[in-house]
């Protein structure tokens, strides 16, 4: 598997390049290749973790397969035969981590699920005792268990930090009737997805989700689902309220970030090996963990 920090498909029409995907315009459906880039603090790395973009891809299609009879997803084909001719140029480049995806009108929202107490929203309960506005019971403390999982979607930032909003903010954005149904596909995915990793020895603390409206007017689940990039996994095993947990996901790196004298800001310092070889370890753990599947060394 080759080493894809940045594709140059030449005779593909670029349509995006996010912070790890790189999509491209085939008409009536997307191509969606996930790279090795990694970013933290919203500032994406100059090097890569060889293999993340197969281990997010090989995630996604395992949970768009749990997950389908809760919502439809926009998964045509992974396997790069099925792609159109004009993509068989790439194909070393594609095998393993891409995705021929249907092109939808994708919703201004972020679907944030919170099973625990992290992040964002145990800064937010320190103070005002609510999460996006969410009262929460006195006395919780970081990694708490909350009494049952709360949506709190956010906006999408094209630049910087998403920011957390309410549910009416949301609705404001989306329009009522699709954010109800966001709200709560996001809640059964969440819960359905939440027992399986239990069942594996993993908790599922928050996760976010991306939904579009297709061609035929019906709300589908896009982008990636589940993986340590929108996920915080923690491992049941070592689970102790009122502390940082075992994670699956690149705490490794931002902790390692924190130490050195850096503004958050571009350009970004010089990661060392140890450090990227020991953020793909989590993730490779977190894909065999959840999915009883082995892959090969980058």
């Amino acid at each position: 598997m080759p080493v894809v920090y940045q594709t140059h498909f030449p005779t593909l029409e670029l349509f995006r390049r996010g912070k790890v995907r790189d999509v491209y315009d085939l008409g009536e459906r997307l191509l969606m290749v996930a790279t090795d880039r990694i970013s933290a603090f919203d500032v994406v790395m100059a090097e890569p973790v060889p293999g993340k973009g197969e281990i997010l891809t090989a995630l996604s299609l395992f949970w768009f397969e749990q997950t389908k009879d809760i919502v439809p997803n926009h998964l045509i084909s992974a396997n790069v035969d099925d792609f159109p001719e004009s993509c068989w140029p790439y194909a070393g480049d594609l095998r393993g981590r891409s995705m021929l995806v249907k092109k939808t009108k994708p919703l201004p929202i972020e679907c944030v699920v919170r099973g625990y107490l992290a992040g964002s929203g145990w800064k937010e309960y320190r103070v005002n005792r609510t999460v996006c506005g969410i009262s929460l019971p006195e006395g919780l403390i970081e990694s708490s268990k909350l009494p049952e999982p709360v949506f709190t979607p956010a906006t999408k930032a094209e630049e910087g930090h998403d920011e957390n909003i309410s549910f009416e903010q949301a609705a404001e954005l989306c329009g009522v009737e699709l954010a109800e149904k966001a709200r709560r596909l996001s809640l059964e995915l969440y819960t359905a997805a939440a027992a399986h990793a239990m069942s594996r020895g993993i908790i599922l603390a928050d996760t976010k989700f991306e939904f579009g409206v297709d061609d035929e007017g019906q709300l589908i689940l896009i982008d990636e689902a589940l993986t340590p990039d929108s996920s915080r996994y923690w491992l049941r095993e070592f689970y102790n309220p009122g502390e940082p947990q075992y994670n699956f996901d690149k705490q490794i790196l931002r902790d390692y970030l924190e130490t050195l004298d850096w503004n958050k800001q571009y350009p970004p310092p010089p990661l060392p090996a140890d450090i990227l070889q020991k953020t793909y370890d989590k993730y490779r753990e977190a894909l065999e963990r959840l999915t009883d599947s082995a892959i090969a060394d980058a």
